[in-house]
């Protein structure tokens, strides 16, 4: 005999299966990466410089409030592209440099590999900066199907020479196409979209070299600048550029039909340098090469149509680090690796407006400088102290003090630009945090030297003959 509740459960199951939301499909990825962007010069956080592409982006997803980076270049891209803090890989203190003897590690799994390994098609279009110094480090034996751009940061956007070296080159053979460096780039990464292989998903990573210095930009960019001082004129008009091909990238993902299965991130890759005078980090302290957050809490947001609510905002503290298992999972990849992760996955923040994944995030250790932030609190060590940067930066001040002496403790709720020093009246939280960071500083790999050798030459073409 049947259940009286019989027929009411069955309405009532499938009642729920037609309503539950499905799982997310396997999504198209669009990482987009600039360089050196003011967290701030961006016109939805209210600058004068217009950024239209990419503020339509943003409101049409998650402007991502806390989102975290490394205080340079090739930290944060190794973060990326492997989901582990760069103390890990020896890339906590500044950049890969041209005549460098090292790199990425070749033992890391990156995230092209992962995702190549699930069945995408993955392309990089832009700067790597991970290491050229063999053919095994660059970007094609990495996992990238497809690799255009450069392998250095800092080169010049007309001639592509870096430090009297050519440095530009298609799938890791050099490559002589003339043009402005943002034009050429946002210019193969749309026929990357047009000539993907439509059977396949792709992951596509373009990593713009602007608005890293030098400061170049075609003239008709600058114009609407006209009252902003030179140098911060031609920046200007170098964001203006960049938000253009931003927005040739979003044109291109449209006219393909792609929009609806297609998740585009965003953030620079540090803060900006020289804020108040060059770029503009709000009212965050400090900028470029610090892990103040002016240096580490960038612009960021992600997008995609049907998946992440439009017009929101989160406030909970995500790192870079979290888009490798964020990814891995959405593309049904498995996280089983050799090497353990740091990322977390970010997808129930981004959509569900879950909390922070992370008990704790680790800006950053290294022997000068460290800092670390759990819930509102940040403690900073050494905080004084500025690594190099790639354009051969600036040494820390003369009264910088080691980090086992300058201590700072900051609640992020009430002090977001780090003015008010709360060690003293927290020593318990201090203690705590310390704690927490010395774990992790215990687990950091010596980090790499890349020391200018003596009477070094640079080789016609970077990649080919170093």
């Amino acid at each position: 005999m049947r259940h009286p509740l019989l027929p009411a459960l069955i309405l009532c199951t499938a009642h729920l299966a037609a309503t539950a939301s499905p799982a997310a499909p396997r999504p198209n990825v669009v990482v987009i990466l600039a360089d050196h962007l003011g967290s701030h010069d961006v016109s939805w956080r209210g600058s004068p410089i217009k950024t239209p592409a990419l503020d339509a982006l943003a409101a049409a997803g998650a402007k991502l409030d806390a989102f975290y980076v490394q205080p340079l270049c090739s930290p944060t891209r190794a973060a990326l592209l492997t989901g582990r803090y760069p103390f890990r890989h020896g890339l906590q203190v500044g950049v890969v440099r041209p005549w460098a003897k090292h790199g990425l590690p070749l033992d890391e799994r990156t995230l092209p590999q992962a995702l190549k390994d699930a069945g995408y098609q993955t392309a990089v279009v832009g700067k790597w900066h991970l290491g050229h110094m063999a053919p095994d480090y660059l970007p094609t034996r990495r996992g990238f199907d497809h690799q255009y751009g450069h392998y250095n940061g800092a080169l010049d956007y007309n001639t592509h020479v870096r430090d009297g070296g050519f440095d530009w080159h298609r799938d890791d053979q050099v490559n002589r196409d003339e043009g402005y460096a943002t034009h050429l780039l946002a210019k193969e990464a749309v026929r990357t979209i047009k000539e993907r292989d439509p059977a396949k998903p792709f992951f596509l990573y373009v990593a713009f070299n602007a608005v890293h210095a030098p400061l170049q930009v075609p003239d008709h960019y600058k114009a609407p600048y006209a009252g902003l001082p030179d140098r911060r004129r031609t920046y200007a008009g170098m964001v203006a550029a960049l938000d253009e091909a931003v927005g040739q990238i979003r044109a291109a993902i449209d006219d393909q039909k792609l929009a609806e299965n297609t998740l585009i991130l965003f953030s620079s890759d540090n803060g900006g340098p020289n804020p108040g005078r060059l770029t503009d980090n709000g009212p965050y302290r400090a900028g470029k090469g610090t892990v103040y957050e002016g240096g580490v809490r960038t612009c960021a947001f992600a997008t995609w149509p049907g998946q992440i609510k439009p017009g929101t905002t989160v406030a909970a503290p995500l790192h870079i680090v979290d888009w490798y298992p964020t990814l891995l999972t959405l593309a049904g990849a498995p996280l089983d690796q050799k090497l353990p992760l740091d990322g977390k996955d970010a997808w129930p923040t981004l959509t569900t407006g879950a909390p922070s994944p992370h008990a704790e995030i680790l800006i950053n250790t290294s022997p000068k400088s460290g800092a670390i932030r759990a819930g509102d609190w940040k403690l900073v060590l050494g905080g004084n102290a500025r690594d190099p940067d790639d354009d051969g930066g600036a040494p820390a001040p003369p009264d910088a003090k080691p980090a086992a002496e300058s201590v700072e403790l900051f609640n992020l709720a009430t002090d977001p630009g780090e003015k008010s020093n709360l060690a003293d009246k927290h020593p318990d939280v201090v203690t705590r945090l310390r704690a927490r960071y010395g774990d992790y500083a215990k687990q950091a790999v010596a980090p790499k030297a890349a020391l200018t050798p003596k009477n070094f030459q640079s080789p016609k073409i970077w990649g080919e003959s170093d």
